[in-house]
């Protein structure tokens, strides 16, 4: 027990707040300006419950379909994902292809 508490402790404490890694109140700021909210997670998952207004994109078809989705490679885009991670790859991805605002929802949809 006593380990598992540290690991989860040390794992938070890794994980700190990035450049481009927004809050729940950044969350509306963005979105007030006209920001696309996309869920880059399974279908199943967008399906049992996601923030009111997102787009799905699963993380594992962005190369697929983002430019269908996510036309203007200049908007403000808000990724998030459950915890963070995939999200965070999903972030990574859309850079290298192009995108400029492109912003991870900090520890994910799990606080919301």
């Amino acid at each position: 027990m006593l380990s598992k508490l540290k690991s989860l402790f040390k794992r938070k404490k890794n994980r700190s707040i990035e450049e481009y890694d927004i809050d729940e109140k950044d969350l509306n700021i963005v979105l007030s300006k006209g920001a696309i909210l996309v869920d880059v997670r399974s279908e199943q998952e967008y399906e049992e419950g996601h923030m009111e207004g997102a787009i799905l994109l699963p993380e594992y078809d962005i190369k697929k379909k983002a430019s269908d989705l996510l036309p203007d490679k200049n908007k403000y885009i808000v990724v998030y994902c459950s915890s963070g991670t995939r999200s965070k790859k999903a972030q990574e991805e859309l850079n290298n292809m192009g995108y400029t605002k492109v912003y991870n929802l900090y520890n994910g949809y799990q606080n919301y």
